[in-house]
């Protein structure tokens, strides 16, 4: 009796699955230990509930914004490159102050932004801001 060979196709590498499940594995891992830049915007930190800050309005130091992106410190026009000057100046008299800025709903984000950036870098450790009424 002769017996005769018959022969297999050779499996194909490429078509295996577990290249496939590699690749996706390692995606996964590089997702993973990737670090991600995350841009956290403006920080607030609140006061709690249960011991609420008190401000007094004479610590108050009132800044308006306007639409058209003048701005008013106390009812007197100031610039915003002289901000981080005026805030400055009466923080040394006013070590509490609590700068107030009051918004007006058609300024443009970028004049908001601008301002809370000035009032950032003079340290104040209490700022608040508030939309402006309209009354129509």
């Amino acid at each position: 009796m002769i017996k005769r060979f018959m022969k297999h196709p050779v499996d194909d590498a490429g078509s295996s699955g577990s290249l496939q499940d590699l690749s996706f594995l390692l995606i996964v891992f590089f997702i993973v230990i990737a670090g991600f830049n995350v841009n956290k915007g403006f920080l607030l930190h609140l006061p709690s509930k249960e011991k609420p800050v008190i401000v007094r309005t004479d610590d108050l130091m009132k800044c308006a914004l306007n639409a058209d992106g003048s701005l008013s410190v106390d009812g007197k026009p100031v610039a915003v490159e002289e901000l981080a000057d005026v805030v400055a100046e009466k923080k040394k008299s006013w070590p509490n102050m609590t700068f107030l800025l009051t918004i007006d709903a058609e300024t443009p984000y970028q004049n908001v932004i601008n301002v809370i950036y000035a009032v950032r870098n003079t340290e104040v450790d209490n700022f608040s801001f508030r939309m402006a009424e309209h009354t129509e």
